[in-house]
This record gives C-alpha cells, sequence and structure tokens, in this order.
C-alpha cells in the first residue's frame, strides 16, 4: 500500500468529526486494499460490527455472503473485497429501534478519496438507497424497489444494487421474487469472476 493511502486510512481510522453527535465513541470500520476487486458499499456499520470492529458480522452479514455466493474468507480479505459503507461509524438507534442514518458527512469527508484509491473495482455491490445516491447521482429513482428494479441499467459501469439483507427487508424480498430469481444468480456470478 503507497503512503498517501496508508496516511489517508490512518487519518480515518483517527476520525472523530461526529463525536458529538452518535452515542458511541467514534469507532470507524472499513476495509481497503487497492487490489480489491469487489466493493460492498452499504449504510454503516450496525451494534455488533461496532462491538467487533468486524463489519457485517451479524446475521445480514450472513444473508449478504450468501447473495454474493462468496466464503467469509475472501468477504474478510481485503485484497479481494473492499468493504466502504456511507458512514464509517454505528450512529445508534432511532425511537423505533432501527439504525439512524449514517451521518452525511462521513461520505462527503471521505468516501471520493478512498474511491480514487481503488482502480481495481470490477463489482461494486450498492447496498440500500444511502450508497445508491452517492456513487449513482441523478440516476437514483424516488424508490429503493424503483432503482433495484433497474439493475441491469446499472452493469456497464459495474453497480450492482441490492436492498439491504438485513431481516427487516424480509418482506421486501418476498413481495419482489425477481430479486432472488434473477439478479442474485448475476450477482453470484460477477462476484465468482473476480474472486
Amino acid at each position: 500500500m503507497d503512503q498517501d493511502l496508508n496516511r489517508l486510512l490512518r487519518d480515518l481510522r483517527a476520525c472523530r468529526l461526529c463525536e458529538t453527535d452518535m452515542p458511541n465513541r467514534p469507532n470507524p470500520i472499513f476495509q481497503i486494499d487497492p487490489e480489491a476487486k469487489i466493493l460492498v458499499a452499504g449504510q454503516a456499520p450496525g451494534n455488533s460490527a461496532d462491538k467487533t470492529g468486524k463489519p457485517f458480522n451479524d446475521p445480514s452479514g450472513v444473508r449478504l455472503r450468501d447473495w454474493m455466493g462468496i466464503s467469509e474468507d475472501d468477504f474478510y480479505n481485503p485484497k479481494k473485497t473492499a468493504i466502504i459503507p456511507m458512514g464509517f461509524c454505528f450512529p445508534g438507534y432511532d425511537k423505533n429501534g432501527g439504525d439512524i442514518p449514517p451521518m452525511s458527512r462521513c461520505a462527503k469527508t471521505w468516501h471520493a478519496h478512498l474511491m480514487e484509491r481503488l482502480p481495481n473495482l470490477r463489482v461494486k455491490i450498492l447496498i440500500g438507497r444511502y450508497a445508491q445516491t452517492w456513487h449513482l447521482g441523478n440516476r437514483v429513482e424516488r424508490t429503493l424497489t424503483a432503482t433495484v428494479k433497474r439493475w441491469e441499467d446499472f452493469i456497464a459501469d459495474g453497480f450492482i444494487t441490492t436492498p439491504h439483507p438485513s431481516w427487516r427487508n424480509n418482506g421486501w424480498i418476498r413481495k419482489n421474487p425477481w430479486f432472488e430469481d434473477t439478479l442474485i444468480p448475476y450477482l453470484r456470478s460477477c462476484v465468482s469472476a473476480h474472486t
């Protein structure tokens, strides 16, 4: 890894921009190496990731790896898979027990700098609305469902759009069987070609 990237990652690990806005101490969680060919761009680490320092270290991670058809070893190998959420720290819970949205200053401060240092990406998995909005810009639709339904429009740029793999989206997955019937097999074939 070059000195410039090492310096950037050191600065990111030490980031305290949102310290006064979160219930927990900042704990940036990510995985990056310039050799990575697969990007997992999610929302923000959850409580389990915050406690363990390991992204997607929960049932949603198990489901995501199943969607990708990837082993845990390959998923957590930074030379194969970069994991760059839109917010790097667990933002806490809302009054209904759901995760608070990622802090917007996080992506504004760090995301473009990190993406510039990943020249070998071939598959960019955009999980949820926040990642899709940042990466797709004005191509994103009004709803997550509409954006994910257009998944084939984004593959020329290496993007694959998905909902979050949380259990909270079980109803969405049941209502949209095309997701597991057509998009997931395509996602697995792309991941397999680059691991």
